[in-house]
């Protein structure tokens, strides 16, 4: 703004300030021992401020007068902006570059897990956890038989005595009871069975595949945690005196016997279909005949597998009855089929560390 102009305004304004004071009766020359009414600097300021103020306003005039806002262009000018303006970008977020690692490396782990659970197990190199399988026939066959005199595994003798009970429809006496001696021996036999026929679940899996060995053997687990408790809510005894006064006699006693059988129906059928010199693990008939009659048996200087497999098979369940009966006159029925489930368990982890079977060159 040209210093004239500024000057002529100051001045104009500074006349306007005048003429307001006049009108408010305030003197210009104060008297005697007053003070100014308001000090130059004051009206000084306030002129200078109003001069910025109306030199604001008149540019905006000026703006405004040489620039007219057209309402038509303005809508022109809205809708071209609105179709020329992009839309609102989409942002994505990009998988980081270790999520993108981690996948394959998380899916190769998954294909070499399931790898070595579908393996083949060497039943030639199984012998401890087979042995195992041996030393539970003798454990859980010493509970049973010492409680109610009928095997959960050994079915022969069951089949006999069932046979007998049959008889004695036909004798002079006609003895047409049911004793339950020969109830818990038929409970036996039919749960027994129907273990064994769980077991062909294995061939679904694969009968030798880690697996289905771990698997069916914690399967078994769960069989004898179930007979456990059973007996252990039967509040019955653990040993009988005599075969006519069992120490099982009441419902839960008979489903204890039913969960005993099968978890040895299914050890048995797993331990056959591996076909090593231990046969079913539950039988000792099949493997004495054929220990004696083993062409090496006598050849004492070396290792001969198919022989100190049979010993190691015989050896074992003898072992596995007589800590099986100990352990009962200790802490009772229930307390021995517990001890029975971690050995179960145990056993169960035992097939992992098998080595897998050669393929034949």
């Amino acid at each position: 703004m040209p210093y004239g102009r500024w000057k002529n305004s100051l001045t104009f304004r500074l006349h306007q300030r005048t003429g307001s004071l006049k009108a408010q009766g305030a003197p210009l020359i104060p008297h005697k021992g007053s003070q100014l009414g308001i000090p130059l600097d004051t009206v000084l300021e306030a002129g200078i401020s109003d001069v910025a103020v109306d030199t604001d306003r008149r540019n905006e005039d000026i703006c405004t007068s040489n620039n007219p806002v057209d309402p038509s262009r303005s809508d022109m000018a809205s809708a071209t902006h609105e179709k020329t303006s992009l839309p609102t970008p989409i942002i994505q977020r990009r998988p980081s570059r270790s999520s993108i690692r981690k996948e394959p490396l998380d899916s190769s782990k998954m294909a070499n897990i399931r790898k070595f659970l579908m393996e083949e197990i060497d039943g030639a190199q199984a012998s401890a956890p087979l042995s195992a399988y041996c030393f539970m026939t003798g454990f859980i066959d010493a509970v049973c038989f010492s409680a109610i005199f009928v095997w959960c595994a050994f079915q022969t003798g069951n089949t006999v005595q069932l046979s007998l009970a049959l008889a004695r429809l036909f004798s002079g006496q006609h003895d047409y009871s049911f004793h339950i001696a020969d109830q818990q021996a038929l409970c036996s036999v039919l749960t027994f069975i129907f273990g064994a026929f769980v077991g062909r679940l294995g061939d679904k899996i694969g009968c030798k595949t880690r697996a289905w060995m771990s698997l069916g053997t914690l399967i078994q687990g769960l069989f004898t945690m179930a007979a456990a408790l059973t007996i252990w809510k039967s509040g019955q005894g653990s040993v009988a005196d005599a075969r006519s006064d069992p120490a099982w006699s009441n419902a839960l006693s008979f489903v204890c016997i039913g969960f005993l059988s099968m978890s040895m129906g299914l050890q048995g059928i797993m331990g056959k279909r591996m076909n090593t010199q231990f046969t079913t693990t539950v039988v000792l008939t099949t493997t004495w005949c054929e220990l004696m009659t083993e062409p090496e048996l006598f050849h004492i200087r070396r290792l001969v597998a198919a022989r100190d497999h049979k010993v190691m098979a015989i050896v074992a369940l003898f072992i596995g009855g007589f800590t099986g009966r100990a352990i009962l006159d200790k802490i009772g029925s229930a307390g021995t089929l517990g001890v029975a489930t971690g050995i179960r368990v145990l056993i169960a982890t035992w097939w992992f560390f098998v080595p897998q079977k050669k393929a034949k060159q």
